[in-house]
């Protein structure tokens, strides 16, 4: 959309609020935020719905926040409204009343429990600082899988190509950030459902010797080690330091982010097979959840990490691991794996979810 027709846009939907929102009346929603809020990073979105075109979500305004930065949530929504002043979207400012929130963890009275988060959230402080008559809060990866239905196959990378055209039926979405998340797309009419889970707080299955010795030295520190003990960036970095432990070298790298940039720069022996043994064991907790779920609709991968290690992910055990099922593997051939960029897709999921299931309404 060029500039002079992006403010055309803006203006007709700033005056469609001004008289009480886009389209104002039962089944429209005025403009409202959407915001996915993750460890590392907080993207967030002013948005409205489509009542025609193949997506059902306009972002009008977007912005991607380091939340290492800021002293929480609620801040980084303030700013972000502070920002529509200097936009065509200025009008908006005073008259949002709703915000949908995408976020690892779960509700509890007033806070979202999130233990990868570097602060608290707090509901009422959003609502009563910004003027939110409505939060909702929906699974971040629950958020993402919504949004899978709208991406088309050149929006994705290939993992693993299947011999046929995917079939229809649920789709797994998942991806290591800083934590593990995991989603299952299911289709249906008149729209597709999608089912939330903590999959990655599975126990951790170690599929060779090496693999027990690491499970051996997580256990030391807890009696259950999940798979996103191993599958997240906090994860790489514990793997790295089991590894030299094991190797009797010093563990001379501090972050997710050095690891694995000495894996891909092939500086650090023990770096390059901790980044093997985390390609490993994606492969083959992927393939278990694939036929956990029953996901002949294919995998999308996203996740902050993956974009990075592409290369190395393709020519990895990765795929070895996700077909050693035993009789399973004709199965898994015929699933196809896929990456996705994250960026805005867990903000247009959250305000497609908003839209669909209208929350407390």
């Amino acid at each position: 959309m060029g500039e002079v027709a992006n403010q055309r846009h803006a203006a007709a939907v700033a005056d469609a609020s001004a008289s009480g929102g886009p389209g104002a009346g039962p089944d429209r929603q005025p403009p409202f935020l959407a915001a996915d809020v993750g460890g590392t990073h907080a993207r967030i979105g002013l948005v409205v719905g489509n009542t025609a075109g193949p997506h059902p979500v306009s972002v009008l305004h977007y912005h991607r926040y380091s939340c290492a930065d800021w002293p929480g949530l609620a801040a980084m929504l303030q700013d972000f409204v502070d920002q529509l002043a200097s936009t065509p979207y200025a009008a908006l400012r005073g008259g949002l009343r709703h915000c949908a929130v995408a976020c690892a963890g779960y509700v509890l009275d007033d806070a979202i429990v999130n233990g990868n988060l570097p602060w608290p959230v707090s509901i009422r402080e959003i609502r009563d600082g910004l003027g939110i008559r409505q939060l909702a809060v929906i699974n971040d990866f629950e958020a993402v899988a919504y949004a899978t239905q709208f991406i088309a196959a050149d929006e994705t990378r290939p993992i693993i190509e299947a011999a046929q055209p995917a079939a229809s039926g649920p789709a797994l979405v998942m991806g290591p950030g800083t934590g593990l998340g995991s989603a299952v797309l299911l289709p249906g009419h008149p729209r597709a459902q999608v089912l939330a889970t903590e999959a990655g707080q599975v126990s951790l299955a170690p599929g060779n010797e090496r693999e027990i010795e690491i499970l051996r030295l997580f256990r030391r520190e807890h009696a259950h080690v999940s798979f996103e003990d191993a599958l997240s960036g906090p994860g790489l970095l514990k793997l790295y330091g089991a590894l030299c432990e094991l190797r009797g070298s010093p563990a001379r790298l501090l972050t997710p982010a050095e690891v694995t940039g000495a894996a891909l720069a092939g500086s650090d022996a023990a770096a390059m097979e901790a980044l093997e043994v985390f390609c490993g064991l994606l492969g083959s907790f992927v393939g278990d959840l694939v036929l956990l779920y029953g996901a002949r609709g294919g995998v999308y991968l996203a996740g902050g990490i993956l974009p990075q290690i592409l290369p190395f992910l393709r020519a990895s055990r990765f795929a070895e691991r996700y077909f050693n099922k035993g009789v399973m593997r004709a199965y898994l051939q015929q699933v196809p794996v896929r990456l996705i960029e994250h960026g805005q897709l867990g903000v247009i999921g959250a305000a497609s979810w908003f839209l669909d299931e209208r929350p407390g309404a």
